[in-house]
């Protein structure tokens, strides 16, 4: 990354945001801000920042607001946006799609206006949630069918349409980005913060393991240090823009699958396995299963972390927090 950029990480309280901002401030020379309207997000995350001297701000708000957005704009003046903020709760979508549509669609669009204004480049992190579930046997490139299947899911694909067309309409450096489901350290435990986070938390608790529905849903899970190398690499590469990349292992497994490896990862734990009704089926995805063959080619990226090793790093983290009384993080 170049030594002039200067990077607004919007959602960068948040999981992956926090981790996005640590790498720029360890990896590259860029200047950072950030803003989080702290709704999924937790200053907690980044603590450790805030005295670092290219850590320039943060600043709580919402991207949709143009009086947060404007003086942030006007104050920072970014070179570089990696807009990861999103109203991510599937089940609050579907109550409330008025809130997503304002967050994901109108907050994008509030940024695309503010970058077209400015000359930044954009990199808009969208979600595999938009596609089709895969047939059985097969995985997901980027020229998938999207089928969203949650107002969430239907936000993104109209953010991510917008972007594109930033991109052709005004040659602009725009990028959509679709992680697969990413886990790890400082992923919240509770709620839909991540299946991984909860079933570790849980099993080092001795607490029930629930899994909505039968369990043979299949996810692919990418450990977030890949992701974040991934998002890098996106933002970077002059051969992105106007470009959409999958991100993910190329290995899914279920979810009756995973709680059982995640039980194996705390020896000892009392835990039991339970299936319940599902909260919301009809936006499940049975089948998600990476093919990110094109962030290889283009972009030279592949994962590094093994499902083992990444939720090994997980639960040493989350026993780490039990055993010294943090509560805030779940």
């Amino acid at each position: 990354m170049a030594k002039t950029q200067r990077v607004l990480v919007t959602g960068g309280a948040g999981f992956i945001g926090r981790w996005v901002v640590k790498a720029l401030l360890n990896d590259t020379a860029a200047r950072v801000a950030v803003i989080d309207d702290l709704s999924n997000g937790r200053l907690e995350n980044i603590a450790d920042f805030r005295n670092e001297p290219r850590f320039e701000l943060f600043q709580k708000g919402k991207i949709e607001n143009r009086r947060a957005m404007e003086p942030l704009f006007e104050k920072f003046k970014p070179t570089r946006i990696l807009h990861l903020a999103a109203q991510i709760i599937v089940q609050d979508s579907i109550d409330d799609p008025a809130a997503t549509f304002r967050s994901d669609v109108e907050g994008t669009f509030r940024l695309l206006e503010m970058c077209r204004a400015s000359r930044a480049s954009l990199l808009f992190m969208s979600t595999c949630m938009v596609y089709d579930m895969a047939a059985s046997s097969g995985s997901i490139g980027e020229a998938h069918p999207a089928v969203p299947r949650s107002p969430y899911a239907g936000a993104k694909l109209a953010a991510e349409n917008m972007c594109i067309s930033y991109a052709h309409a005004y040659g602009m450096p725009v990028t959509v980005i679709r992680p697969f489901n990413t886990y790890g350290p400082h992923q919240k435990s509770s709620g839909e913060g991540g299946v991984v986070s909860i079933f570790l938390h849980r099993a080092l608790r001795g607490q029930r393991l629930n899994i909505y529905g039968d369990g043979k849903q299949t996810r692919d899970l990418l450990y977030v240090e890949d992701c974040v190398d991934f998002i890098l690499r996106a933002a970077d590469s002059g051969r992105a823009s106007g470009e959409i990349f999958n991100a993910g292992t190329g290995r899914d497994v279920s979810v009756n699958a995973l709680a059982e490896m995640a039980l194996a990862t705390v020896p000892g734990t009392a835990s039991k396995i339970k299936h319940v009704k599902h909260i919301h089926p009809q936006s499940e995805i049975m089948k998600l299963c990476c093919d990110a063959r094109k962030a290889r080619r283009i972009l030279g990226w592949k994962p590094r972390t093994p499902l083992e090793k990444g939720l090994a790093k997980t639960c040493a983290w989350i026993a780490d927090n039990l055993e010294k009384g943090r509560t805030a993080w779940s």
